[in-house]
């Protein structure tokens, strides 16, 4: 760095116009100053522009003169603040070095929910260095369906106790109704490619099983397998060979009609278009049936179908399974196997799920995230998603609402 150089930060606040940021470059260009930083807000049409400048000491004077009577004619304030070269230097060693990305998300977000998870950032040493909302500007009128707010805070340094942070914010999402996501702030996190889905309670809001047992007159039976199985209480293996047993004598043409019928959840259209647009490879690894996950992925183009496949005969379910059951462990070497074969690095994979035995497969992907969750896999995932549909995952993701076209904004 030069000697004789000064290093200014001058910071630029009022109302927005075009052309004002052309203006303020113009002064610098004459005097040959180089800039070091910059950043730039607009909010509801006030502007905050930041600039970190280097300029010599022969014209530090003229540079500063010349941006006030530039301001004065562009009605904006304009101040300026010397910056040491150790100072600088201190920063630019900081750059780049534990930084992460927290994301909050919910129906709303007020000032409550903001200062709780400032807070805990706060007592955490970490230093929020920039806050953008991802979400379109919220409309005043709260009956509206699917309203959703997410601000995403990119933070740097290196937290105190991660455990403790996590355990903090999870507390707090559950009490203020928000979900959050802290993720490291890497090039893997803007290069997700391989996203893998749990089917039932996650995809479509229903257990096809529990759908399945109804028709066949042994509802009340399987759906508290079926509860017992989900909260982690017995293992899933057994679980479903119990309740497959039950369907035995169910006629086949049952299946067709509970697929034509599936409640999609919420935010899945808007989630799959999307993610077919940006090039993302999907899969559904799950402990249903493949009749159901089939039917899914020729619905959306869904690239890869792991599940369970019912044994037939003479038209109706013998109460028996064909192959190996696809259960935690399963879908959690499924997940890996894909990355392999599509050239993923995992760190670059997502999992989205609701049960137990879904929690394999979330802590194997880069990034894991339990969807409206039983409380022991909320409680063991590091993101969750509990206030709004499953288009949640597009925020986590650092999807803003103006990157996606019109279709992407149902």
């Amino acid at each position: 760095m030069e000697t004789n150089a000064e290093l200014i930060m001058v910071r630029i606040t009022g109302e927005d116009r075009p052309g004002l940021t052309a203006s303020v470059m113009g002064v610098l260009a004459r005097y040959g100053v180089t800039i070091l930083d910059i950043g730039q807000a607009d909010i509801h049409n006030t502007l905050t522009l930041g600039l970190l400048i280097r300029v010599t000491e022969e014209y530090a004077g003229y540079v500063m003169k010349d941006l006030l009577f530039q301001a004065t004619e562009l009605g904006v304030n304009i101040r300026f603040y010397p910056v040491k070269k150790d100072e600088y230097e201190e920063w630019v060693d900081m750059q780049g070095k534990n930084r992460y990305i927290l994301t909050l998300l919910g129906r709303k977000l007020s000032a409550r929910q903001i200062a709780a998870v400032a807070t805990v950032l706060a007592e955490q040493g970490l230093n929020i260095d920039a806050i953008k909302r991802l979400t379109g500007r919220i409309p005043l009128d709260e009956r509206k369906e699917n309203i959703r707010a997410c601000i995403e805070f990119s933070v740097r340094g290196t937290p105190k106790d991660r455990e403790a942070m996590q355990s903090e914010l999870l507390k707090l999402s559950s009490e203020l109704g928000m979900d959050f996501s802290f993720q490291l702030d890497n090039m893997y996190r803007r290069m997700r490619r391989l996203i893998c889905f749990d089917m039932d309670s996650t995809l479509i809001e229903t257990e096809v099983i529990d759908e399945l047992a109804e028709r066949a007159g042994v509802g009340e039976k399987v759906r508290a397998i079926t509860e017992r199985a989900m909260r982690g209480e017995i293992d899933f293996k057994e679980s479903f060979t119990e309740r497959v047993a039950l369907l035995k004598g169910l006629d086949v043409s049952v299946m067709e009609d509970i697929a034509r019928n599936l409640p999609i959840t919420e935010g899945v259209d808007r989630l799959m278009y999307v993610l077919k647009q940006y090039g993302y490879k999907i899969a559904i690894l799950s402990g249903g049936f493949t009749y159901f996950g089939n039917y899914l992925k020729g619905k959306y183009d869904i690239d890869y179908v792991y599940a369970n496949e019912l044994e037939v005969e003479d038209g109706k379910l013998t109460g028996r399974y064909v192959g190996e059951i696809v259960d935690g462990r399963r879908k959690a070497e499924l997940l890996k196997l894909i990355a392999q074969v599509e050239h993923v690095n995992l760190a670059q994979t997502i999992a989205v799920g609701d049960g137990a035995n879904d929690l394999p497969m979330l802590s194997e992907a880069g990034l894991g995230i339990a969807f409206h969750a039983k409380p022991r896999v909320a409680a063991n995932a590091k993101q969750s998603i509990n206030t709004i549909g499953l288009d949640g995952v597009l925020y986590f993701l650092g999807f803003k609402d103006s990157y996606l076209d019109e279709r992407g904004r149902l």
